[in-house]
């Protein structure tokens, strides 16, 4: 059998599983999901599963990380210096949610538990707060306060965007984002 051959077939598996716990997910907590499920469901025997991952929450991490490094990916494709950079920095992570957005609908969900959203978080510290003109300028200890405020309304401002059905497009919620963030709510007009 060609290399090509088991890399199609090992990428199929790994699709199909992580489609199958992205269903599952929308039904159950990760923590009442077995492996015996997800194969039933992926139609494919357990020792392919345990060739692949260790367990559920194995496999549900692999995905968390595959979604933050091809976000890493995605937005390091620009540079944020200015205010104006950084509504389209904002922007562009929106136009990746909205992507993903099942995918990430399922995994910010109460199903899930809350590790993507803390990786989210992370992420967005190292990357967006290092970004920001604003978090820049004050004091390293304040700064640490409003990077958690920040990052952390933002996180549910964009979670009720997804659950929205994403009523407002990517440009309009950064803007709106950005205004919360620099003006507070004498940001909203």
């Amino acid at each position: 059998m060609t290399t090509s051959k088991l890399d199609r077939r090992k990428k199929y598996t790994r699709m199909v599983l992580k489609d199958s716990l992205m269903k599952l997910l929308t039904e159950k907590q990760i923590s009442t999901i077995t492996v015996k499920e997800l194969c039933e469901q992926a139609d494919i025997n357990r020792s392919t599963f345990y060739a692949h991952y260790t367990d559920p929450f194995d496999l549900l991490d692999k995905i968390e990380e595959e979604i933050i490094e091809d976000m890493k990916v995605y937005l390091s494709q620009y540079n944020y210096e200015k205010e104006e950079e950084a509504i389209k920095m904002l922007e562009k992570m929106l136009e990746y949610f909205a992507s993903k957005q099942e995918v990430c609908q399922t995994l910010l969900n109460e199903n899930v538990d809350t590790t993507f959203q803390k990786k989210i978080m992370v992420f967005a510290h190292d990357f967006l707060m290092n970004n920001w003109m604003v978090a820049n300028q004050l004091e390293e200890e304040f700064s640490n306060y409003l990077r958690t405020y920040i990052i952390s309304g933002s996180i549910h401002v964009i979670k009720s965007w997804l659950y929205n059905g994403m009523d407002k497009s990517p440009k309009e919620m950064a803007e709106i984002i950005n205004n919360l963030i620099n003006k507070g709510l004498s940001g909203i007009k």
